[in-house]
């Protein structure tokens, strides 16, 4: 037996706890990550708003998974879409999720022409 299926067997019966937790105070974990967000925000002056949001959100989309993980349900324990352009927040924030933000890499460059708005070559 391995390490990591020691350490799994270990935190199994931890799991059902941490979803049990979960579930009756979901309430209170969504409102801490919501002010969590806010103090967050005010202090970076929003400059980060968007990142903020979008981590808020994956954060309340993972522990709403976990809290309803031993439901039986429809989509119980199964994927959540990733938030799109137009998606809204749960009813709790009152705002709109911003359109998918993730990290993308920089255009290669290509040798072609280079952007108007380049600056000219130094030789």
């Amino acid at each position: 037996m391995g390490l990591l299926d020691n350490v799994k067997a270990k935190l199994g019966p931890a799991k059902g706890k941490v979803s049990d937790l979960a579930q009756r105070h979901e309430d209170k974990i969504q409102h801490g990550l919501d002010k969590a967000a806010q103090v967050v925000d005010k202090r970076t002056k929003g400059k980060y708003s968007d990142r903020i949001q979008s981590g808020t959100g994956k954060a309340k989309g993972a522990m709403d998974r976990l809290a309803h993980k031993g439901d039986s349900g429809a989509d119980a324990g199964g994927p959540t879409p990733p938030p799109g352009p137009g998606r809204t927040m749960p009813p709790d924030t009152g705002g709109t999720m911003p359109p998918d933000t993730g990290r993308t890499a920089p255009p290669r460059d290509t040798g072609g022409t280079p952007p108007p708005d380049a600056p000219p070559p130094t030789s």
